[in-house]
């Protein structure tokens, strides 16, 4: 058996789909080391989010959410976005992290940005450091980095993590990983 298969059978896949590690470079994490369940952490990292043109967000205060199979999704301070976060009517719920409130943006001059957020006012227990701050879907802003570094967003319409050169997949989003 080659080395990096995962040596588990997932959700709804047969004995002959084996999941396989995509090689990990010096410098990178694999986010099939991610836990389950998840963990939240500070990290020592700039985020920066344009869109048409103005300064959504430039922060270094980051929490990042680590998951199996996931690219890390990124928390950011409510309060440090410079345009005005509106509630939205979506509501959604993490079996870990409780009840996610999504967010629209409203950047002037250009159309709104409808669901392209959620945070939780009541984070569970074991995630206090979600407490005030917002995870966005990167692919729907013009511009997203992190450290500089564009950053691609994860495969999918539902999951928010942020993929960047030092993360290793494959990633849970994409066609084929919905039993994962």
């Amino acid at each position: 058996m080659p080395r990096n298969w995962l040596n588990s059978k997932r959700a709804g896949q047969d004995e002959s789909e084996p999941i396989f590690r995509w090689p990990v470079d010096p410098g990178q994490e694999s986010v099939w080391d991610y836990p389950r369940p998840p963990r939240a952490e500070r990290v020592g990292r700039r985020a920066r989010i344009v869109h048409g043109g103005t300064l959504v967000l430039d922060t270094d205060d980051v929490v990042r959410v680590l998951e199996t199979s996931h690219p890390p999704t990124y928390y950011l301070p409510r309060s440090e976005f410079r345009v005005p976060l509106l509630a939205a009517s979506r509501l959604t719920m993490c079996e870990w992290k409780g009840e996610a409130y999504y967010v629209d943006l409203e950047v002037p001059g250009v159309a709104p940005l409808r669901d392209v957020g959620w945070w939780y006012p009541q984070p569970a227990l074991r995630y206090p450091q979600l407490t005030d701050r917002v995870a966005v879907y990167a692919g729907r802003f013009d511009e997203v980095t992190l450290d500089g570094e564009p950053v691609t967003p994860q495969p999918g319409e539902f999951y928010g993590g942020w993929i960047t050169a030092d993360i290793a997949g494959p990633f849970k989003g994409g066609p084929g990983s919905r039993g994962w």
